[in-house]
């Protein structure tokens, strides 16, 4: 699990996100050989990016990954970056995955995305609401 916080030159964070995307079509391709690829690619651009991977599921139909970023990169970067590398590499990696998927991409358009915490929003309003009270 992600708990660590990480340190830039003035800061200090822990931008943890979960995403899910999914094939075009919700296409069941992912299994297999092609869940194996796409696992280690994902680990090698987190590597090659200084992420951290917390979480990550591969189901046949869409992907579950839990991300931690630096907060000088944009989500939607970093999104383009995974999605679009994965793309590019199974396309060329698995030819025969053209018959269930037109076009020039491997990914339906879009994401879901959600931050995560370790408190709720409610106890971090009730701490913000409370700072004056030790002075």
């Amino acid at each position: 699990m992600a708990l660590r916080y990480w340190s830039g030159a003035h800061t200090r964070h822990r931008l943890l996100y979960h995403l899910v995307w999914m094939p075009k079509y919700r296409k069941r391709v992912l299994s297999d050989k092609i869940a194996v690829r796409l696992q280690n690619l994902l680990y090698e651009a987190a590597t090659v990016n200084k992420w951290w991977i917390d979480e990550l599921n591969i189901l046949p139909d869409h992907v579950h990954l839990m991300l931690q970023i630096q907060p000088s990169l944009s989500l939607a970067k970093a999104v383009q970056a995974l999605k679009g590398g994965t793309s590019k590499v199974l396309r060329k990696e698995f030819p025969g995955l053209e018959e269930f998927l037109w076009g020039e991409s491997f990914w339906a358009d879009g994401y879901f995305v959600s931050t995560h915490s370790t408190v709720t929003e409610d106890i971090i309003k009730e701490y913000i609401k409370n700072q004056d009270e030790d002075r």
